[in-house]
């Protein structure tokens, strides 16, 4: 049975968890390599055709999401650019970063919501339980992106991550 994803908003601060069957290093990995990334990183039927990942604090990831899916509607065919500047490293524990909106050149939209990311990768029996706490500027930012489907982004990534994770470890 697949872990389920907790979730939980105390005021501007959203608080993800799921426990992953697979070691802390490869949780890790994933995460934080290009090659992982675009496996898994975005909602069922988009890719990820730019991830550039300089993993170091002070680096940036900079990607887009891309939908590749007819079925998606209005979506198919819309790309969503990321940014993340890495504040602090702790391998293979933690991982502190900025997450913005941007553009392809990697300029930060200015009038979306920016999300300090804490992530927590934390041993256990079965495999590795992961607690993402983001922390809006306002309360009503979270609202924003909320409204715009996080969760179900959120869930879906986090769904292809299970798999992708399944298949590294069957596949070695």
């Amino acid at each position: 049975m697949t872990n389920q994803m907790i979730s939980k908003i105390e005021g501007n601060v959203l608080i993800l968890e799921r426990e992953f069957n697979a070691p802390r290093e490869l949780v890790f990995q994933a995460f934080t390599k290009a090659e992982h990334l675009k496996q898994w990183w975005g909602p069922r039927g988009w890719t990820l055709p730019v991830c550039h990942v300089d993993f170091r604090e002070g680096g940036v990831w900079h990607y887009c999401m891309k939908c590749e899916d007819k079925n998606q509607g209005d979506f198919y065919g819309m790309e969503s650019w990321g940014k993340a500047a890495y504040r602090e490293i702790v391998v293979p524990e933690k991982i502190v970063y900025v997450d913005y909106f941007s553009d392809a050149e990697g300029n930060v939209a200015e009038d979306m919501p920016q999300t300090l990311v804490t992530l927590t990768f934390i041993e256990t029996d079965n495999g590795t339980r992961v607690i993402n706490r983001g922390e809006y500027a306002t309360a009503e930012a979270l609202k924003q992106v909320m409204d715009m489907g996080m969760m179900q982004g959120i869930t879906d990534t986090w769904n292809r991550l299970v798999e992708h994770l399944k298949s590294i470890q069957e596949n070695n």
